[in-house]
């Protein structure tokens, strides 16, 4: 163990409040990163540049860490019972990072023009950009394996150190890379480089140092949890799809600046998240513990009670926007150097979707919920009803009405997971 890592950990009577500390700082730095690598990317390399990344940072590339995360991290930190080791946790995610690569290589090849008969869209360049992002997220998605372990050993906050860590080193270099060279592919290229030497700084050499941990595995305990999770996977991935089909739909039928302006006014969805899992994250534990004691009038209150305060936050976050929204517009104009007005003509837009990221919020409440109660298929029937909606919505909303029926379709869609993850909950409390 170097002295690094000794530094990292905590003991005693420091360790509840590392972990609410380190929690708040690791998800704060890694949802911020965001935001700021859009804004800069757009002002150092122009709008066309900075929808390519935006496009390939938070959607594709998201959408294929979560092929890598399978949709098990809720599952490994609430398997209290330890029925899988650290070690089936960490060969399945091998597995599926290596899914993760390959999903992304047969995208790209087939979005590719010359793959395509001349059909397809994407350049070379935009495809080597788009798949060193995927990179760089499958590589975040392996890390997860192990900041979902240093969770499940009651240490939060390794997981929030890895992720503050691990995004400010990541975030410095591809920013130095991008103003010192001018070139996005350059920048991508340092940024998947300083994101795997973060991983071996503040994951794998810090696992080794908590006693708790089992390395070992057993034969077909990996295709066990392919079978366990799998309904997870399908649904989480899903759920991003949900998530984010206004995205797609608007890199199919608009321009890559188009793009980049939509994920700038869709920023708030990530920072109303943000602020949710702080409320969330610390009570999967004790949530998890009530149900598995059969304490279910107490795990209904504690549930109420969280859904309260993502509520409160939302009609707060609501207000701020229709007072404040066309003023936060401006500045953002301001700071990636474009033309007054383009952000500030989608004031209504703004607002619908911090809306739509407060039902968001709830929704993954409940989905939080039903997984500790293990009832996956509700999660996925839930996922595929809003999949299908999404699918048929998405491309007529952006086609008709542009960016405003992006964010129109977002709150729609939002809702209604909302909605039906909330019968669903009910349900299964009422059993």
């Amino acid at each position: 163990m170097t002295g690094m890592t000794k530094a990292l950990l905590y003991k005693g009577d420091n360790l509840n409040r590392a972990n609410m500390a380190w929690n708040i700082a690791g998800s704060f730095v890694y949802a911020f990163a965001s935001m700021v690598l859009s804004f800069l990317v757009i002002r150092l390399a122009g709008e066309e540049q900075g929808g390519i990344f935006s496009f390939g940072f938070s959607t594709l590339g998201q959408q294929l860490f979560l092929v890598a995360y399978f949709g098990i991290r809720p599952y490994q930190i609430t398997d209290g019972n330890r029925e899988y080791t650290f070690g089936d946790y960490r060969r399945h995610r091998n597995v599926t990072c290596l899914m993760a690569l390959a999903a992304g290589a047969v995208f790209l090849l087939l979005r590719h023009g010359a793959y395509m008969g001349g059909i397809g869209d994407y350049d070379e360049k935009k495809c080597a950009i788009l798949f060193l992002l995927v990179i760089y997220k499958v590589v975040d998605g392996y890390a997860d394996v192990y900041e979902s372990e240093f969770q499940r050993q009651g240490s939060l906050y390794l997981t929030g150190k890895s992720n503050f860590f691990r995004t400010i080193f990541s975030v410095a270099v591809f920013t130095v890379t991008l103003a010192v060279f001018d070139q996005l592919i350059f920048a991508c290229t340092a940024a998947v480089a300083a994101q795997i030497g973060g991983v071996a700084l503040f994951d794998l050499d810090v696992i080794r140092a908590l006693p708790g941990v089992k390395w070992e595995t057993q034969k077909g305990r990996c295709v066990k949890l392919f079978r366990s999770t799998g309904f997870l996977f399908v649904s989480v991935f899903l759920d991003f799809y949900i998530f984010s089909s206004a995205k797609y739909a608007i890199d199919a039928r608009m321009n890559n600046a188009a793009s980049g302006y939509f994920n700038l006014i869709f920023m708030p969805t990530s920072v109303i998240y943000m602020v949710a899992n702080f409320v969330i994250r610390p009570y999967l534990t004790t949530l998890t513990g009530l149900w598995v004691k059969g304490e279910k009038k107490s795990f209904k209150e504690t549930l109420l009670r969280i859904g309260m305060v993502i509520g409160a936050l939302t009609v707060l976050a609501v207000g701020g926007t229709l007072i404040l929204g066309k003023w936060v517009l401006s500045v953002m104009e301001g700071i990636m150097g474009g033309e007054p007005g383009v952000l500030t003509a989608y004031f209504w837009a703004f607002a619908g979707i911090v809306l739509g990221g407060g039902f968001y919020a709830l929704a993954n409440l409940m989905y939080y919920a039903l997984v500790i109660m293990r009832r996956q298929k509700a999660v996925f029937f839930v996922y595929a009803a809003g999949a299908a909606a999404a699918a048929v919505l998405s491309g007529a909303f952006v086609g008709a009405f542009g960016i405003n029926g992006a964010a129109l379709c977002y709150v729609v869609l939002m809702g209604g997971l909302c909605l039906g993850f909330g019968l669903c909950t009910a349900k299964g409390l009422s059993r």
